[in-house]
């Protein structure tokens, strides 16, 4: 899930809004969609803020940084480091570091059920009110879990402020703020050993 937010986010504060028809704006969408996928997991790597709702039934905020295969992020309850192989899972009111295999679905409860694939979708924007908005819908026959997202982008320099995901038929809702690119260490994704070492319980699940 954070990964499609992260490359819908990256991909939306670069796309140009200058399509004429409906051929032609969906393909300066995906030309910009693939140009930009290998910019955001490249090697400068990118950050945000988010907040996250889903239907009411899940709500968590939290920041993440992004670079290639690597991942931070933090929120309410939970502290995670992924250097790319190792993905830990620091549990603070359980005192708990869970370690997983970088791309193990068991280490987060919802990303395995936000897949996609670059081809699953039809691409399309436009102005809503002072916001451009940009949809992207699954195509027939894709196998991948997102339906529809929906991005509202800031007109002036086209900054993500809001995404909607749908899911069979539940929509999570994600507000965005301080979204950045570029300037990202490679020391961010290090797990800090020391600071768990005592007072944690380590519980492998690789």
């Amino acid at each position: 899930m954070r990964r499609f937010i992260i490359f819908l986010l990256s991909i939306l504060t670069l796309l140009p809004i200058t399509a004429d028809n409906k051929t032609s704006n969906s393909a300066e969408a995906r030309r910009v969609f693939d140009r930009v996928y290998e910019k955001v997991f490249g090697p400068n790597g990118c950050t945000l803020h988010y907040d996250v709702n889903i239907i009411g039934l899940y709500k968590t905020s939290g920041t993440i940084w992004y670079k290639e295969k690597k991942q931070r992020f933090t929120d309410e309850r939970v502290d995670t480091w992924n250097d790319g192989t190792t993905a830990y899972m620091v549990y603070r009111k359980k005192k708990t570091v869970e370690v997983h295999n970088a791309n193990s679905d068991k280490k987060d409860k919802y990303s395995g059920k936000f897949k996609f694939e670059l081809d699953d979708f039809d691409y399309s924007i436009k102005r809503e009110g002072e916001d451009y908005v940009i949809t992207l819908k699954q195509r027939k026959g894709a196998k991948g879990t997102i339906k529809e997202a929906r991005v509202t982008l800031e007109p002036k320099r086209l900054s993500p402020t809001h995404i909607k995901i749908k899911v069979a038929f539940i929509w999570a809702n994600i507000s965005i703020s301080n979204f950045k690119t570029g300037g990202i260490s490679d020391s961010m994704f290090v797990f800090p050993r020391s600071r768990y070492a005592k007072g944690y319980k380590f519980v492998d699940k690789r």
